[in-house]
């Protein structure tokens, strides 16, 4: 899976300079390798896969829907009645949204038997038409005119000479065969259509919908809007939204504390009075592969525990194939949505069995998966161009932590710039972040994956602008390096706003090359108890009631997010909201610490301590309600969905969290702190219900409180009186790689150019006296590589491969990078890297480089 590079060694505190050459901006970028091919017949138009449940009930009475589930369950929950109340705000426009030029209309009187006979088969050839036509010009023609001239084809030629075609594709209502030979049918309503080809898997012409861009034509910042989900919990490991066979996730201590700016991780008292604690797993596999694992609250502790029994591989990789599927990828291109933003670990690449010695001098080792996720995350990367989906892959964790949250591999300290091993973490971070963009910046991915985060949610009150800018700068100008700069030169580089909001961010970087600021909207983490009724009324819409629905939640989003989001357009550049969600209240299981609390003496209270579990929810009502979608009436779901289009709206390009959570089978444990005191007792499977519905948006569409059109959304804050911050969706030149792109401000670069910073936080020295690596161990180079598909039913007969023909690229875009990456300097103690901040800062260590 990995290449090893090698060259001469080097300076551990070198320069962005050192790590590649930059190209020749002006030269063209080279397309990918593909074939000539043409389309398979469309089909016709069928339903949309996500037709409405229920029977348009009063908001007394609940919708008759099966409620969600990943596999059957038993008997559904007691319902539970919403808090209705009288109208709060004006009259909303009903849920409809504006008028789409696809929109059908209705036709007059039935005409007679032959003429409707003639009309329908026209009908089927117009279709065929529009959809084979469009494909041919824009995708088969082009890859055959693109390719006319090279040596190579992808195509294999008959005894009698001529071209077997062997590209595949499908509209609406086609059949679908995945790799294993599982099939499923392709429903797309919006105009979108599928491509792929078994002997060529980088051709990029698929289209998602009929207004997003193909994956080979431009996307334009400011014109072309991001529909995008997150596909949480799959690479990176979260209580919050893994919920799959391997994630006991149990922990009776503090947790994952995750978006609280406000509040430090574990900074909770662990003295609180013991809790009667219900904790919840998934049900979806045999519960003993819990039980061994009652107090992991991370990936680190929960890798560490399966790795000593021996059943890390096997579960690790049992989950990276099969939670999100293929046809859940075609399921997202299916509902309007046209980008994943896909959060990946660091491990897809490798880990040290080596970062430092702890309190007792022993050797610490990462015991995390190394290298098992990569083919998965191939995999994901066909499967999205297959379907015409943009990739925002985002590097979820960083040596060391970079905040602490579980969900950067472990709870509890960051030492990730910040403390004695903050810098030499960041140098390991700008490693992993350099063999990434070779990966991705090669041209079989240049259009696939415009968009790289390349530190989630760094904590920037703890480690502080400064630092973290000196840190963006440095990475900005080794991946420009590699890249080249300007557009078509490598992704956008996204960066965090820290949890300080966008509006600290204006001025960032001035000339620097495509950098978007990712903002993470959410009501849920603000420690309010948020009990303003959300179930309010129908609309004014079809089968309305005259009355807004969403109560205050709607337009509280659009007069939050709205202004903010296109003045940091202004001011800043391109702005997204890398994650929101419907929750607006703190209530669900699995989405912050994942635990559900009962304390001994409130047995009443239902709620998710989404604060960890030392924590309460801030939550003003009874959070069962919001824990059961299969109890919501009407009206709550109009109220969800209108909160849903009006957090839509006001950030205009955003990637909900998450596409998809999977339902809880509880387990009681815990009567204290303290893990002495930890028993499990497997409980009673629950029915099977997603507890957490405000964070799933394959679950709002399928019970109908998501919009099955996102456009739907555009205008709903204006509908609500929000005063607009007007934007012209045109950015200046440089922030969109056009003129001026890679030229930075002489006076950011006199402040923040320097490497190491000047100071880091929580050390009392100076960088330069702190640990440091050294760059002169091999280079683990990524490669194209996807898992052994099995062949369907078989459950591990492998089934037969195809041949590729293409070129799958080498994995590395810039030969003149040789730069080889940091290790440990031999002789060297270092303080544990990710467990340092009360270690005293070791001696200067010069060591021997190692060989």
């Amino acid at each position: 899976m990995m290449q090893e590079r090698s060259r001469p060694d080097g300076d551990p505190l070198r320069g962005y300079a050192d790590y590649a050459q930059p190209h020749d901006f002006a030269a063209p970028r080279a397309a990918p390798p593909s074939p000539n091919s043409a389309p398979a017949s469309a089909s016709a138009l069928m339903n949309h896969p996500y037709a409405s449940y229920g029977n348009g009930a009063s908001q007394s009475q609940f919708l008759n829907a099966e409620p969600y589930r990943d596999d059957p369950a038993g008997t559904s929950y007691p319902p539970a009645s919403p808090n209705n109340s009288g109208l709060l705000l004006p009259l909303a426009p009903g849920s409809s949204g504006p008028a789409h030029t696809e929109r059908r209309v209705a036709g007059g009187r039935r005409p007679a038997r032959g003429r409707w006979v003639f009309l329908g088969v026209a009908l089927v050839v117009v279709v065929a038409a529009a959809v084979v036509i469009p494909l041919y010009f824009a995708v088969i023609k082009k890859h055959h005119d693109d390719s006319a001239s090279s040596s190579s084809s992808s195509n294999g030629t008959s005894p009698s000479g001529k071209t077997v075609v062997s590209a595949i594709s499908g509209a609406d209502g086609s059949t679908v065969t995945t790799s294993s030979g599982e099939t499923f049918v392709y429903n797309n309503s919006f105009g979108g259509y599928w491509l792929a080809d078994p002997s060529n898997p980088f051709l990029d012409g698929a289209k998602p919908n009929s207004w997003t861009p193909a994956l080979n034509q431009s996307w334009t910042w400011g014109t072309d809007r991001v529909y995008g989900v997150n596909l949480g919990g799959w690479f990176v490991l979260e209580p919050c939204a893994s919920f799959s066979s391997l994630l006991p996730s149990l922990v009776c201590r503090c947790c994952c504390l995750r978006r609280l700016p406000s509040v430090r991780p574990c900074s909770l008292p662990l003295s609180s009075p013991p809790l009667a604690v219900s904790l919840t797993l998934a049900q979806s596999y045999p519960p003993a592969l819990f039980q061994p694992y009652p107090s992991a609250p991370d990936e680190w502790t929960l890798t560490s525990l399966m790795r000593a029994d021996g059943t890390l591989e096997s579960t690790m990789t049992q989950h990276y194939d099969t939670f999100i599927t293929e046809q859940d990828i075609a399921q997202i291109a299916g509902a309007g949505l046209n980008w994943v933003r896909v959060p990946i670990g660091f491990w897809a690449i490798s880990t040290w069995a080596d970062v430092g010695v702890d309190e007792t001098g022993a050797t610490v080792a990462e015991p995390f998966l190394e290298g098992v996720a990569w083919p998965y995350i191939v995999r994901l990367f066909g499967w999205a161009r297959k379907y015409g989906l943009r990739v925002n892959l985002d590097l979820h964790t960083a040596p060391g932590s970079q905040n602490g949250y579980n969900h950067s591999g472990k709870l509890g300290q960051i030492n990730f710039l910040n403390g004695p091993m903050g810098f030499a973490n960041a140098q390991r971070m700008l490693d992993y972040i350099r063999v990434i963009v070779e990966f991705i910046t090669q041209p079989q991915y240049a259009n696939l994956i415009p968009m790289f985060g390349i530190v989630n949610e760094a904590f920037l009150p703890d480690i502080g602008k400064d630092v973290l800018t000196s840190f963006y700068l440095q990475a900005h100008n080794m991946i420009r390096g590699i890249t080249g700069v300007g557009e078509g030169h490598g992704p956008y580089i996204s960066i965090h706003d820290g949890f300080q909001g966008v509006p600290l961010w204006k001025g960032f970087l001035t000339g620097s090359d495509r950098i978007i600021l990712d903002t993470h909207p959410y009501f849920a983490f603000d420690g309010a108890p948020n009990n303003a009724p959300i179930a309010t009324g129908l609309g004014t819409g079809a089968g309305g009631d005259g009355v807004a629905p969403g109560g205050t939640w709607p337009k509280q989003a659009c007069d939050s997010w709205a202004g903010s989001l296109n003045t940091s357009r202004i001011q800043f550049g391109v702005t997204v909201a890398g994650e929101f969600s419907n929750g607006y209240n703190d209530c669900g299981k699995f989405i912050l610490a994942g635990y559900t609390l009962e304390y001994t003496e409130k047995k009443s209270d239902l709620g998710l301590y989404l604060n960890g579990v030392n924590g309460t929810t801030h939550f003003g009502g009874d959070c069962s309600l919001f824990m059961d979608a299969s109890t919501w009436n009407d009206t709550l779901k109009a109220g969800v969905k209108a909160f849903a289009m009006a957090s839509m709206d006001a950030t205009q390009d955003w990637f909900f969290w998450t596409w998809k959570v999977r339902h809880p089978l509880s387990i009681s444990l815990c009567d204290g702190f303290s893990n002495d005191n930890v028993h499990t007792q497997i409980g009673p499977a629950l029915d099977g219900v997603v507890q957490s519905p405000l964070w799933s948006y394959s679950l709002g569409l399928q019970n109908g409180f998501m919009p099955t059109d996102p456009r739907d959304s555009a205008g709903y804050c204006a509908s609500l009186g929000t005063e607009s911050v007007p934007f012209n969706g045109t950015f200046q030149s440089w922030q969109t790689g056009g003129v001026g792109a890679g030229t930075i401000a002489a006076s950011d670069t006199a402040s923040f150019g320097a490497w190491p910073p000047a100071t880091l936080s929580s050390v009392s020295v100076a960088p330069t006296l702190l640990p440091t690596y050294t760059p002169t161990t091999s280079i683990p180079t990524l490669t194209w590589t996807t898992p052994t598909p099995t062949a369907a039913g078989s459950g591990s007969a492998s089934a037969s491969a195809p041949t590729i023909t293409a070129s799958v690229g080498s994995g590395w875009f810039d030969a003149a990078d040789t730069t080889l990456v940091m290790t440990a300097v031999a002789g060297c103690t270092y303080p544990d890297a990710w467990s340092a901040l009360s270690s005293a800062v070791p001696a200067v260590c010069t060591g021997t480089p190692a060989a």
